[in-house]
């Protein structure tokens, strides 16, 4: 008979104790808020760019505004989901992680936790 072939892909969620993730919890918290800070930077960036355009563009003369050219509401629509829905959303995730990582922390080092894959990355570096 032929045994079958097991592949271990460590970017999958899996099973671990406690005790063998709680040392870089801390590390794996620290890097994930500071990619929020990042996201949340760049959409405050972006925030600020948005609302200095539209000030320059509404202290224009009425001629002026009439020649210069404006983006399209779609435009302006497709860019607020780039810019700033997507990025949250990426945000809500981060924190979600944050939240399951902490609540590992919290858990008994000898009770079987769900690890996720950036994690176990973390755990093979």
């Amino acid at each position: 008979m032929v045994d079958p072939i097991i592949h271990t892909n460590h970017s999958t969620s899996l099973h671990r104790k406690a005790a063998e993730v709680l040392p870089f919890i801390d590390a794996y918290v620290a890097k994930k808020e500071q990619e929020i800070a990042e996201i949340e930077q760049m959409v405050e960036r972006y925030e600020k760019r948005r609302l200095k355009e539209e000030r320059a563009y509404q202290s224009m003369s009425t001629l002026r505004r009439l020649l210069s050219g404006r983006k399209p509401d779609h435009h302006l629509a497709v860019e607020y989901i780039h810019f700033v829905k997507k990025p949250m959303e990426q945000v809500r995730a981060l924190r979600l992680e944050i939240e399951h990582a902490k609540s590992i922390q919290v858990s008994s080092p000898t009770d079987i936790v769900t690890v996720s894959g950036d994690l176990v990355n973390e755990l093979y570096k």
